[in-house]
């Protein structure tokens, strides 16, 4: 039977094309937002009915519809949305942005997480839970948003071009939204298997409610099974189960997972019966998140440590120069005292990009000249890169580095490479060979010699990509001037500043780590 909702058009404005989604909260369709030229967005459909003469209601569901909209804003970790309403048939709807990705119970099924992916993807979750814990400000009110349904079909993980992968949190505020229905005052909203146990009672919830999901879910991410099991499905059993029954341990349902002490213990603590005995908020599990980050990172690189000694002894045995022991023969600090500042550059704040040599190899560079304290204050930071890329009026590259330091913030770095001279497609072709480059300070205080280096890679996909520009480039023609490009570059460059900001601020970190976009 076909679905009577394809084809109409809501509000005059979005056309519903394809049901895509459908649960106890309510339907999802993609549709295409014809004021805007055929954008395409999600709608979902609140599976509740407003009547008219229940004006509390609907102030009720404007009210939690607007506060929804205003966490979207202010988190990249939870799903947009952009706009609201009521049709002709009394049924509210919500306006979010379209996003191509998995559920997270999806990524679940398929594989196993790595702990790194596990520990990255729970950060991402308590960040949006973060955001909604802490309350938007409406109407001069701070509103906090306990969610009430977390659980990993809420959660949708996409590939992201700046980020990599990035998680999002779905359905903010609709349990509340639809318990407000007179007709479903009673009626219990959520998932049973994740709820808690103050939750199946009915009880007022607050944080340490979406705490308690959120360790079923964590369980259940790590081991692919739940740490908690009835007989039968009805909600008696969830009910005695959540409020008496103890979870099960890591060693009885994956006996062969290896896992740090401290993850299990966050786990556990999470799906503590009393609401005093969890964590009290997502500040404290962040907290376990970063000492968990921590000990990880310096096992890997204790490993590596071993795994490099091991292969500079063979390299010795084999007395044979390849491209990868050049790369990581270089000690980051190595060629400080090879380079000093070109007398035809100026004395000051300025970013260019000069290729160095080293074992008789050529490698991209960055040249950057602060004062010495702006150099000093990030000596310890996470690198961030990406390019963005422009063919027409004229094929300019935009190069985008960044150095962010928890205490003292972000560094950026653009420099515009014109892949229409020969500077530009030498610098691109070498960034996208060797897949690194090195940075080159300068103090302005002291600019006979490199002060600092730092080294950053490149991702693979974006490697391709340089390789790819450049060639392309070599075809186009340009018909304007290369300012042109720059100034279209530049726009999309304050556009996606923030988004990268708010990445490189979700690290919480001031080691030494490389992202690339």
């Amino acid at each position: 039977m076909s679905d009577p909702n394809i084809g109409r058009l809501l509000s005059k404005r979005y056309q519903l094309q394809e049901l895509i989604g459908t649960g106890a909260m309510g339907r999802v369709y993609r549709a295409k937002d014809i004021l805007l030229g055929g954008v395409p967005v999600a709608v979902k459909f609140l599976a509740l009915s407003i009547q008219n003469e229940k004006m509390r209601l609907q102030d009720r569901f404007e009210r939690e519809a607007k506060t929804c909209a205003l966490l979207g804003q202010k988190s990249i970790h939870i799903v947009r949305v952009m706009d609201y309403g009521v049709d002709e048939k009394n049924t509210p709807f919500y306006v979010m942005e379209y996003l191509q990705g998995q559920s997270l119970s999806t990524v679940i099924r398929q594989e196993s997480l790595s702990l790194a992916r596990f520990l990255s993807m729970v950060r991402q979750v308590c960040l949006g839970l973060q955001c909604a814990h802490d309350g938007i400000l409406v109407e001069g009110a701070i509103c906090p948003i306990i969610h009430r349904d977390i659980k990993p079909s809420n959660m949708l993980v996409i590939q992201d071009p700046s980020f990599g992968e990035l998680v999002k949190v779905l359905d903010f505020g609709i349990a509340k939204l639809l318990q407000s229905d007179s007709n479903m005052t009673n009626y219990y909203l959520g998932t049973l298997a994740y709820s808690s146990p103050e939750q199946m009672e009915g009880k007022e919830l607050d944080n340490r409610s979406d705490i308690y999901s959120l360790g079923v879910m964590m369980f259940e991410m790590l081991t692919g099974k739940m740490p908690l099991i009835v007989a039968t499905s009805s909600f008696g059993a969830w009910y005695k189960t959540h409020r008496y029954q103890a979870p099960r341990t890591f060693a009885e349902v994956a006996p062969r997972l290896q896992l740090p002490k401290e993850v299990e213990n966050l786990v556990m603590s999470c799906l503590a019966k009393a609401p005093s005995d969890r964590p009290q908020n997502i500040s404290e599990i962040f907290k376990v998140l970063a000492s968990i980050e921590q000990h990880s990172h310096s096992h890997a690189i204790k490993q590596e440590s071993h795994v490099q000694a091991n292969v500079a002894l063979v390299k010795a045995e084999s007395k044979q120069k390849t491209k990868a022991d050049v790369q990581t023969s270089i000690a980051p600090n190595e060629v400080t005292h090879l380079y000093s500042w070109p007398q035809n550059k100026p004395i000051a704040d300025i970013v260019f990009s000069q290729s160095i040599h080293n074992n008789e190899e050529v490698l991209p560079a960055l040249w950057v000249m602060l004062p010495h304290q702006e150099i000093q204050k990030r000596l310890v930071c996470t690198r961030y890169n990406q390019f963005l890329f422009i063919t027409v009026p004229h094929p300019m590259l935009l190069w985008i580095t960044v150095i962010y330091n928890r205490k003292h913030g972000a560094k950026w770095l653009p420099y515009y490479l014109d892949l229409k001279t020969s500077l530009g497609q030498e610098i691109t072709q070498l960034l996208g060979r060797t897949g690194y480059y090195r940075l080159l300070f300068f103090a302005r205080e002291t600019p006979d010699r490199c002060s600092h280096t730092l080294l950053s890679s490149i991702a693979p996909a974006q490697r391709q990509r340089l390789q790819q520009w450049v060639t392309s480039s070599q075809v186009l023609v340009s018909s304007a001037e290369p300012q042109m490009s720059k100034n279209l570059l530049k726009n999309e460059y304050e556009k996606i500043k923030p988004a990268i900001l708010t990445k490189l601020e979700a690290m919480n970190t001031d080691s030494s780590y490389d992202l690339s976009g």
